[in-house]
């Protein structure tokens, strides 16, 4: 597998990767109000069956995420050329950090080490332009994704109960990179 910068002709291929995923549990919130004081908290919970979640991005607005800045990295099989997945991510220098918005890799390639490679990679080039921290969001229902990045060693540091355009609440990872 080969890990590399995006050219404009790959961005409709990532378009098209199956970018939905399954999952048998959630990060559900509680939100309690005592006095002086709010309380929230995130517990895993089971979901009496499984659930089947679109990505909650358009993929075919990679472009446009290319004309703004933001960087993507492919993950591209060696042999056949073929884009296995990618990831997007916005620097903000201002607070050296990475912003990773998206990893995606398609579903056929899934636990494999696609997404751990372009992890690793997007971690090598933000050490490289002197970034110190990379977060990473998800949505409380994609636990897939909240283990990998957990497994990854990052630590939950915040969400935002309104994020996604489907009201979906958005959860913040941060790794280290210091």
């Amino acid at each position: 597998m080969i890990i590399r910068p995006a050219a404009l002709s790959d961005l409709e291929t990532c378009a098209t990767l199956d970018s939905s995923f399954q999952t048998d549990h959630v990060w559900q919130m509680e939100e309690r109000e005592e006095e002086n004081a709010i309380l929230i908290a995130f517990r895993t919970a089971r979901l009496p069956r499984t659930m089947y979640v679109a990505y909650p991005r358009d993929n075919r607005r990679l472009a446009e995420d290319c004309a703004q800045g933001h960087s993507i990295l492919i993950a591209e099989e060696e042999e056949t050329g073929k884009i296995l997945g990618f990831l997007s991510i916005q620097f903000q220098y201002w607070h050296d950090t990475g912003w990773i918005r998206d990893l995606v890799v398609d579903r056929h390639y899934r636990r494999q080490g696609v997404g751990s490679a372009l992890l690793k990679a997007a971690a090598q080039w933000a050490n490289e332009h002197g970034l110190n921290r990379l977060i990473a969001e998800t949505q409380t229902k994609n636990y897939p994704a909240i283990c990998f990045y957990q497994k990854h060693g990052f630590a939950f540091c915040g969400f935002n109960d309104r994020y996604y355009a489907n009201q979906d609440i958005a959860l913040f990872f941060s790794l280290s990179l210091r």
